[in-house]
């Protein structure tokens, strides 16, 4: 073989590794789609994107019941911040099933023509947290991070990455940015009996052990809490019926689904909006009423 034979032999075998390697590295990434209202953080091939949503809840804040005080002051945040004026990041914990989650997917329907954009980030991507500012600082969009039922255990990346961005770390906190988290626990950690063990006694004052001032330090980086209670069984009701009426039934069909309402709620061992709507849901698809 001359030394031409060998030079292109060469040529045809790194063609060959760089077809090779073209189908292991990831694709380049590419431009979301800015006209979406809301997004997903999504990683694949070790890389993270923004991946638009292309059916986004349609609830409505006049559809959420009995949480008057909770969405007034988050409605107001929010109004703030599309505003452009100073607003906090929001922590919203309390019991299952009565709206947290939902007051945040209708604060984007309210505010979506005001530029509210909504980015959802699963917990197990909040190091990601830095490349999604990246990414959008620049936007003139304003962005809501929304992070559901979080939760941490002692020691997980998320935590760390997630205290940075609330405060900001060398970077200054985004001007078009907030926080919205919804979760179970007050201060997003288990809290355990030993660690009462730790408190100190100073000068008739009580002083926190170290472990629970480290689980408290991330909820109070939050700038506004808002606290979720059970529903009684007049709250409950209320949310059955308004359901229901948007489902189409008469007045005096819902006043026949109170019987049944209650009975779903004993069954479910909740009274919640999550539990209401179900029902409602249930019992207008029974009784051939058309949903909206």
């Amino acid at each position: 073989m001359n030394s031409r034979d060998g030079f292109e032999s060469l040529i045809a075998r790194a063609h060959a590794l760089f077809d090779r390697l073209e189908q292991i590295l990831p694709p380049p990434p590419v431009e979301p789609d800015w006209k979406a209202i809301a997004f997903r953080w999504r990683r694949s091939n070790g890389r993270g994107r923004l991946e638009a949503v292309a059916h986004p809840h349609k609830l409505r804040l006049t559809d959420l019941r009995d949480i008057d005080v909770q969405k007034a002051r988050i409605k107001a945040n929010t109004q703030q911040f599309v505003d452009g004026k100073p607003a906090n990041n929001v922590l919203l914990t309390g019991a299952r099933g009565t709206g947290k989650s939902s007051l945040v997917k209708a604060l984007l329907n309210e505010y979506a023509k005001k530029g509210l954009r909504l980015i959802e980030v699963d917990r197990d991507d909040l190091t990601d947290l830095p490349d999604i500012t990246d990414l959008i600082a620049s936007r003139p969009e304003r962005f809501i991070i929304y992070c559901d039922d979080l939760s941490f255990e002692s020691g997980e990346p998320g935590y760390k990455a997630l205290k940075s961005i609330l405060d900001g770390s060398v970077s200054a906190v985004l001007d078009n940015v907030l926080i919205y988290a919804t979760s179970n626990r007050r201060h997003l950690m288990p809290e355990y009996f030993s660690e009462n063990r730790e408190a100190k006694h100073v000068d008739g004052e009580v002083h926190p052990g170290e472990a629970i001032e480290e689980k408290v330090s991330l909820s109070e980086r939050f700038g506004l809490w808002l606290s979720f209670y059970p529903f009684d069984q007049d709250a409950y009701l209320n949310i059955v019926n308004h359901w229901l009426k948007r489902f189409g039934l008469s007045a005096a069909d819902i006043e026949a689904a109170r019987s049944a309402a209650l009975l779903w709620s004993l069954e479910r061992g909740a009274r919640s909006g999550r539990v209401a709507w179900q029902f409602a849901r249930d019992w207008a698809g029974q009784h051939a009423a058309r949903g909206k």
